[in-house]
C-alpha cells in the first residue's frame, strides 16, 4: 500500500537531560555527568544553533542553547532557560526538562514531565482536553511523544464523531453529464469525442482544508515519533483518512478552515496541526537537519502558570488582579521606560505587586538573589504605593533549613518578600501565598 511507504528506517535516539545540563562529543564527558552524542548528531546540533543566531524572528541561541568547550572534554553545548523537545532528521531526539525539585529532592523524570505538562496546560501553551497524566505514559515516553500520543487520542474523538464533509467543486472531463457543461473547455477537448462531457459541479466529500490539515500532519508525526505505540496508532488514523489529500498549500487550507459552530469538534485537533505544522504556540526554529523543535521558556510559562492559579484562587468583588501591569513608567516626564511587574493585585486596603524569577537559590549570601531584581522590587513598591512586594521562586531543598520568612526591609516603606513555590504540589502550592495576599489588599 502507498500509504507504507511513508515509514522510515530512522534509528531514534533519545536523550534526556535537564536544563542546565550538558551534551558532547567525548565520551570522558560521561563521567562528569553530561549526555555524550555521536559526534556527527553534535555537529549538526551545532550548526543548528549557529543557524537560528542573531535571526530576529526566532529566540537567541544564549537563550536556550550555548557553546562552549570544557578543558579535557573539548566543545560542549549546554541547554538553559528553555525546555521541551529538539528532533533532528538523524532519529535523535534531545528531550529538555525543567529542573524541579519537590519538598526534599530533585523530581523524578515521570514526575518533572507530570508537573511540567499540568503547567502547560493550565496556561493553554498545548490543546488540552480530557488526557490524564496516567494515560500518557510519562514515564515511557518523552515530551515529543507524549504530545503526538494527546494529538492522537483528539483525532481519534474525532473520527468516532464522524469526519465533517463539505460540497467541492470538480472539474473534469468525464463520460457522464452532471452539474454545468464548461463550453469552451468541452469544445477544446471533446471535438472528437462525443461520448464525453467536460462538466462541472459540486460533489459532496471528505476531502475538506481541515481534513487535509490533519492527513498532513499524521504523516508528518509518523516520520518524526520514535513510539511504536504511536506509529501504530497514526498509521490507522492515516487509513481513516485514505480518501483525503494531503495539504499541498498550507497557508491557503489555513486561511480556508471553517469556524462555525458546527466545526467546534475540530478546534482541539487544529490547535495540535498548527504546533506541528507551523510552530504556532512554541518558538519557531530552522534548520536543515531539523525536523522538529518545540521549546518552551520556562520563565514565561512560570510567569504566566503563577498568575493563572492566583486568579482562580483570589475571587472576591473588590479585589482587581492584572498581568504584565502597564500603569507605570520609572518617569513621568517624559514618560519613558515602562514598568511591567509580572502580578498586580489591588484591594481596597492595599496593593501587592508580584515578580516571578524562574532561578533556583542558594545558600550564597542574600540567596543568590540578583542586586537588579531588588532594585526592581524596589521600584515597584514606589510607584504602585504597595503594601508588600514579592519576589517569587521555585523550590529548592538547599533553602530547607531557612525557618523565618525572608524579608528585606528599606527602612522607608518599602517590603520585599521572597517566596518559594514547590511546583510538586500542583495548585496548592500558592495556597499560603494566596492567604498572606487576601489579608493584606481585603
Amino acid at each position: 500500500m502507498k500509504k507504507r511507504l511513508l515509514k522510515n528506517n530512522i534509528k531514534f535516539n533519545k536523550v534526556s537531560m535537564k536544563e542546565y545540563g550538558f551534551l558532547c562529543k567525548n565520551t570522558k564527558g560521561i563521567s562528569l555527568g553530561y549526555q555524550c552524542l555521536e559526534e556527527s548528531t553534535f555537529d549538526r546540533l551545532e550548526q543548528f544553533i549557529l543557524e537560528n543566531r542573531g535571526d530576529k524572528d526566532v529566540a537567541e541561541p544564549l537563550d536556550f542553547m550555548t557553546l562552549s568547550s570544557k578543558r579535557g572534554i573539548g566543545k560542549v553545548i549546554s541547554a538553559k532557560n528553555y525546555v521541551g523537545i529538539v528532533a533532528m532528521k538523524d532519529g535523535t531526539q534531545i528531550e529538555i526538562l525543567p529542573k524541579l525539585y519537590s519538598r526534599n529532592d530533585e523530581s523524578s523524570e515521570a514526575q518533572t514531565k507530570s508537573i511540567f505538562i499540568q503547567m502547560l496546560r493550565s496556561i493553554k501553551d498545548i490543546p488540552y482536553k480530557q488526557f490524564s497524566t496516567t494515560s500518557l505514559q510519562a514515564e515511557k515516553n518523552n515530551l515529543l511523544d507524549i504530545f503526538i500520543r494527546m494529538f492522537i487520542e483528539e483525532t481519534r474523538t474525532l473520527v468516532k464523531r464522524g469526519l465533517k464533509l463539505d460540497y467541492l467543486e470538480h472539474r473534469g472531463n468525464e463520460v457522464f453529464y452532471k452539474g454545468k457543461l464548461q463550453v469552451s473547455q468541452h469544445i477544446k477537448y471533446n471535438a472528437s469525442h462525443r461520448e464525453r462531457f467536460y462538466i462541472a459541479y459540486d460533489e459532496y466529500n471528505v476531502n475538506r482544508p481541515e481534513n487535509r490539515l490533519i492527513k498532513t500532519t499524521i504523516e508528518l508525526l509518523l516520520q518524526i515519533s520514535g513510539s511504536a505505540a504511536n506509529q501504530k496508532d497514526l498509521y490507522s488514523l492515516l487509513d481513516v483518512f485514505d480518501n483525503v489529500e494531503p495539504s499541498g498549500q498550507l497557508e491557503q487550507d489555513w486561511a480556508r478552515i471553517s469556524t462555525d459552530r458546527s466545526m467546534k469538534d475540530y478546534h482541539t485537533i487544529l490547535e495540535w496541526c498548527r504546533i506541528f505544522l507551523s510552530g504556532q504556540n512554541f518558538t519557531p526554529f530552522k534548520g536543515e537537519d531539523l525536523a522538529c523543535a518545540l521549546l518552551f521558556p520556562m520563565e514565561k510559562v512560570f510567569e504566566r502558570y503563577v498568575a493563572k492559579l492566583i486568579k482562580k484562587m483570589i475571587v472576591h468583588p473588590h479585589v482587581q488582579i492584572k498581568t504584565q501591569d502597564r500603569t507605570h513608567c520609572l518617569f513621568d516626564s517624559p514618560q519613558r521606560f515602562q514598568l511591567k511587574p509580572d502580578i498586580v493585585v489591588q484591594g481596597p486596603s492595599g496593593v501587592v505587586v508580584l515578580d516571578t524569577k524562574w532561578k533556583l537559590l542558594s545558600k550564597t549570601p542574600d540567596y543568590g538573589i540578583s542586586q537588579s531584581d531588588m532594585y526592581q522590587a524596589y521600584v515597584y513598591s514606589k510607584k504602585y504605593g504597595a503594601t508588600k512586594v514579592y519576589l517569587l521562586y521555585p523550590w529548592t531543598p538547599q533553602l530547607s533549613m531557612i525557618k523565618q520568612p525572608i524579608i528585606y526591609d528599606s527602612g522607608d516603606g518599602v517590603e520585599v518578600n521572597i517566596a518559594f513555590l514547590d511546583l510538586s504540589l500542583g495548585k496548592s502550592c500558592v495556597d499560603v501565598l494566596c492567604i498572606e495576599i487576601q489579608n493584606t489588599v481585603i
